[in-house]
């Protein structure tokens, strides 16, 4: 015998009342849990197992995609700092050569007007000279004390104009030998005096600054030899 299906509406029950029954809710025996069926739980596992398959490859295309932005964004600045150290590079090649073309310009210009500046001051002496012989020869040489003071006041102004351009005398005489700024001619055996020491210049040396121009020409002592003897007292001895 097959079994009746179950009506909507209970026996006795009345159109209202089952409204009624609907709006408040399922009954006791329908709060009981369906288990599902073997085909909705292989259903549920196939939809899990595609879900978790498309949020792995989607991570992996992101952590692909995440790994080459940051190289190719490095690279970039990379490019882009090695463009700015070259304009840098280009930059400081061109000031450098400026600096030295301007360098080299005012080093000219010094010499130039330093040059010019010391002709300046030694054409002055030239006229006192020229002035010193016209009245020599206007003299017809009778006036020796008169030459010899315009040619004394021409070194004095000649000395003062080297003075002014920092070029200044080697003290000599009666000093040390000095290699660095003299030059021994000879050498003489002077009694009294101890070996190596200048007891006569020959020419005098002259220094620019600190600048060694020329070096004193001078004679130094030097210790006697067994049987040698100063010069000067072998004259006054012969006669």
């Amino acid at each position: 015998m097959s079994r009746r299906p179950k009506q909507s509406a209970e026996e006795g029950e009345s159109p209202q009342e089952v409204t009624a029954r609907d709006a408040n809710g399922p009954s006791e025996g329908a709060d009981a849990k369906v288990a599902p069926g073997p085909e909705l739980e292989a259903a549920l596992r196939e939809a899990v197992e595609s879900v978790s398959e498309t949020e792995s490859a989607a991570g992996e295309e992101a952590s692909a995609e995440g790994g080459a932005d940051p190289a190719a964004a490095a690279l970039e600045i990379l490019e882009q700092e090695k463009k700015e150290v070259e304009d840098r590079l280009l930059r400081t090649q061109a000031e450098l050569e400026n600096f030295r073309k301007r360098a080299a310009r005012d080093h000219e210009k010094a010499l130039q007007s330093g040059q010019e500046n010391l002709v300046k001051d030694l054409l002055s002496v030239v006229d006192n000279l020229e002035r010193a012989i016209d009245h020599a020869r206007e003299s017809e040489g009778g006036d020796l004390q008169g030459l010899l003071q315009g040619v004394e006041l021409v070194e004095r102004e000649l000395r003062v104009v080297l003075g002014k351009h920092h070029v200044s005398e080697i003290e000599a005489e009666g000093k040390p030998f000095d290699p660095m700024v003299h030059e021994a001619m000879a050498q003489r055996v002077v009694e009294g005096e101890e070996p190596n020491r200048v007891v006569e210049v020959l020419q005098k040396g002259y220094q620019l600054r600190d600048l060694l121009v020329r070096p004193a020409r001078v004679v130094v002592t030097k210790a006697a030899e067994p049987g040698e003897s100063d010069p000067a007292e072998a004259q006054e001895s012969a006669d």
